[in-house]
C-alpha cells in the first residue's frame, strides 16, 4: 500500500492505534503465572473495543486474535494455557484490520524478574529496530534496511532469522516489497514516498534456522535457542518514518 489521501493516512493512523493499545494490554499482562491464552483473550478484548478484526483469522484462519510465541518460538505461537515462569521471552504479535486497514505490531517482553539472557535478546531485536527506522527516506533501498538490521544483531552477538521476514502491509496483511533482515544481494526494491510498510527483526541467540510445529502455526528454531522479534508498522516520508504502531501513533513519531 501507499499512502495518496488523508482518507487513507487516518485509516491507517487508527488501525496504528488499536496495535498500540493492545500491545500496552498485553505487555501489562505478562506476569508470572499467568498463560498466553490469557494474554491473547487481553488483546481480543482490545480488538473488539476498537471494533477491529483480527486479520489473520480473517486472511488465514488463525485460531487466535493473537499470536504470544514463548521462549524458542519465535512467530504465530498458539495461545497455550501453560502458565508463564519467571525469566520467560515472550514475543506478541498484534495485526487488526479496521474498516479496511491493516496494521501489524511486536514486541518481546521478559517475565520478571527477567534474565541477562532475555534482556540482551530483546535490546537486539529493538535497537535493530530503531537502527533501520532511523534510515528510512524515500529512495533508500529496501535491503539497506536489512543490511542495517543483520549488522546491528550481528554485532550483539545473535542472528538474524532469514526465512521471517518483514513486509508490506495496508490493504492486506503481507504485501510487497519483502522486508529481509539482512541483505540477501541482487536488485533492490526502493522506499517510496507514501509506502506502508512493517520492518520486523526477528533475533535468535544460536543459529537462526527454525521449523514449523507440530500445531502447523508455531515457528520455533531448530536449535532450541532463544528468539526475540519488535515490530512497527511505518509510512516512508521524506523526513524519514512516520510510525504507525507506537504508543502514541496519532503524533508524528518519527526515528
Amino acid at each position: 500500500m501507499s499512502i495518496t489521501t488523508t482518507e487513507e493516512l487516518f485509516g491507517m493512523r487508527r488501525a496504528g492505534r488499536v496495535v498500540a493499545d493492545a500491545l500496552a494490554a498485553m505487555r501489562a499482562a505478562v506476569v508470572p503465572g499467568t498463560t498466553p491464552a490469557d494474554i491473547e483473550a487481553v488483546g481480543a478484548d482490545i480488538l473488539r473495543r476498537h471494533g477491529a478484526r483480527a486479520a489473520p483469522m480473517v486472511v488465514y484462519g488463525a485460531p487466535c486474535a493473537a499470536f504470544v510465541s514463548v521462549n524458542d518460538a519465535v512467530v504465530h505461537g498458539l495461545p497455550t494455557r501453560t502458565k508463564l515462569r519467571a525469566g520467560d521471552l515472550v514475543k506478541i504479535d498484534v495485526t487488526p484490520e479496521l474498516d479496511g486497514f491493516i496494521a501489524d505490531g511486536a514486541i518481546t517482553v521478559a517475565v520478571e524478574p527477567s534474565t541477562s539472557r532475555g534482556r540482551r535478546l530483546a535490546r537486539a531485536a529493538e535497537g535493530a529496530l530503531s537502527a533501520a527506522l532511523a534510515q528510512v527516506r524515500p529512495g533508500i533501498p529496501v535491503y539497506a534496511l536489512g543490511a542495517i538490521i543483520d549488522r546491528h544483531v550481528r554485532n550483539q552477538g545473535f542472528s538474524v532469522i532469514r526465512d521471517l521476514t518483514g513486509h508490506g502491509v495496508g490493504r492486506s496483511i503481507h504485501e510487497a516489497p519483502e522486508v529481509p533482515n539482512y541483505d540477501p544481494g541482487g536488485r533492490s526494491p526502493l522506499l517510496t514516498d507514501g509506502m506502508v510498510i512493517a520492518v520486523e527483526p526477528l533475533v535468535a541467540e544460536r543459529s537462526g534456522s527454525v521449523r514449523v510445529t507440530g500445531d502447523r502455526w508455531t515457528i520455533s528454531t531448530r536449535d532450541g535457542g532463544w528468539t526475540a522479534h519488535c515490530e512497527h508498522t511505518i509510512v516512508v516520508t521524506p523526513e524519514g518514518a512516520l510510525v504507525l504502531t507506537a504508543a502514541t501513533p496519532d503524533d508524528p513519531t518519527r526515528h
